[in-house]
């Protein structure tokens, strides 16, 4: 599938006595703010712009390149505990894989995205892109609440989950999530479960 400033192309290769045509299915509007201008710009990334403004990603965000920024709103970050977002918050390591864990290699058109696509984070880890009906998920959610804002330097799809990734989480988080909850509930009645938080 091609797109064009995120604008699938229906019909490619019409020649002219002057040129070439190539139909497709919107206009295209003229972009000129990079990933950066529009987290800084958008009321509901508010805490994104806090995150990113101290993980020192603002001049990642504002580079040359293709990026896709899959940018958790101001609801998706009211959504987990306030005791783990201010853990992270205040981690600089951790809250660096948490955004990196959001940031696509490449730029990634809603109209490009097929079913079944796993896509590599600058943090290193992939996430499963994929489709489910006309909704497009992540990780098997329909989680993309607003997609294709276009940037100069890739394409920014709001979310309204956080997606954490395992290194921004604790022993014990990663323990409740797997097949060894019931040894956490023994370490918690022993009185070391600080140890895993």
């Amino acid at each position: 599938i091609v797109t064009v400033n995120c604008a699938r192309l229906l019909k490619a290769d019409h020649h002219a006595t002057n040129g070439v045509v190539h139909v497709i299915d919107k206009v295209i509007a003229t972009t000129t703010n990079t990933i950066q201008q529009i987290i800084e710009t958008e009321d509901s990334l508010e805490t994104l712009r806090a995150a990113v403004a101290a993980s020192d990603l603002n001049s990642l965000l504002e580079s040359e390149g293709q990026y896709t920024l899959l940018a958790p709103t101001n609801e998706a970050f009211k959504k987990i505990p306030q005791e783990t977002l201010n853990r992270i918050l205040g981690d600089p390591e951790a809250l660096r894989d948490l955004l990196n864990h959001h940031i696509l290699k490449s730029a990634m058109c809603a109209e490009a995205i097929i079913a079944g696509l796993t896509m590599e984070t600058l943090e290193g880890t992939t996430l499963d892109v994929g489709c489910s009906g006309e909704e497009l998920t992540l990780n098997g959610k329909p989680i993309i609440a607003n997609k294709d804002i276009l940037a100069t330097n890739g394409v920014v799809h709001f979310v309204n989950e956080l997606l954490i990734p395992d290194s921004a989480k604790t022993l014990f988080e990663l323990a409740q999530e797997s097949e060894v909850s019931k040894s956490t509930d023994l370490f918690r009645q022993a009185g070391l479960s600080s140890h895993l938080t």
